[in-house]
């Protein structure tokens, strides 16, 4: 069976549009319907029921989906290898915000030194998001926070971020957490830890900016969740009262991971990587 009209089917399946699926791939919209056609002649089945927002899948559809993706990642996967023969041409990383503030500029300057002719690419999103790309075979590694345990990743290496709950050292802070991003794991580490103590009534502010995180948290706002080398970068130790809070069951060193069968040729390199 012909892969790219697979390619376009899971295009179509995964946008529930033939017109956004084309655009994902860039191909025309007729271009696309006339391969969903060619992919339903040569089935047997029609694969999409048309709907007023677009297409929806039918159950020969729904069937086709999972083999149909594991044979593009598969095909995919395999036009990459054949291109990196000899070498790693390109690295797509993905990273949560913290590790994008901290480790992605070493990284990447460690990379372009040791592999002058890789080009890089990089994902920024939560770590949720991340591990999503990995898992879709769109990122190749990442940096995440906390050991996923997932049966598909493989764990190259793992970095201590030295985390502390943050107040301010001269002003009595209020009961609220200031987080980068909602959801994200280590807000979730302190909304925990607040409820776990009986505090249920605090607020949230989210700020997508750590040196505003900072300048909040010292003039009294609330308290955070922080890596030590996000609270040096911005040079603010000196104004914050950092206390270590640890609680059983939770984890969150950053691990750099990729899928167990999609493994970067410079495996070895990764796993022996100092970043700390």
């Amino acid at each position: 069976m012909d892969s790219s009209l697979l390619k376009v089917f899971v295009a179509v399946a995964n946008e529930k549009s033939v017109s956004l699926g084309a655009k994902e791939i860039n191909l025309s919209q007729s271009n696309v319907t006339l391969r969903i056609k060619q992919l339903e002649k040569k089935l047997g089945y029609s694969l999409f029921h048309r709907v007023p927002k677009g297409v929806i899948l039918t159950k020969e559809g729904k069937k086709l989906y999972p083999h149909a993706i594991e044979i593009v990642k598969k095909v995919e996967e395999t036009v990459l290898q054949m291109r990196n023969i000899s070498h790693q041409e390109t690295l797509i990383i993905g990273t949560n915000q913290a590790n994008s503030t901290i480790r992605i500029l070493p990284f990447m300057k460690r990379l372009k030194k040791d592999f002058s002719k890789m080009q890089l690419e990089f994902y920024t999103a939560g770590t949720p998001n991340v591990i999503d790309q990995v898992l879709d075979y769109k990122v190749d590694i990442a940096f995440i926070t906390g050991n996923p345990n997932h049966k598909d990743l493989l764990v190259l290496n793992t970095f201590n971020d030295d985390l502390y709950m943050i107040e301010s050292k001269r002003k009595k802070s209020d009961n609220c957490i200031i987080g980068y991003r909602k959801n994200s794991t280590h807000y979730d580490f302190i909304k925990d830890y607040y409820e776990s103590n009986g505090n249920n009534d605090f607020k949230t502010i989210i700020i997508e900016n750590y040196e505003v995180m900072l300048g909040c948290v010292k003039e009294g706002m609330g308290k955070a969740f922080l890596s030590k080398m996000i609270i040096d970068k911005y040079e603010y130790a000196k104004d914050l009262k950092m206390t270590k809070i640890e609680k059983k069951g939770h984890e969150l060193n950053t691990y750099l991971v990729c899928r167990k069968d999609y493994v970067p040729m410079i495996e070895k390199y990764l796993r022996n990587l100092k970043l700390d």
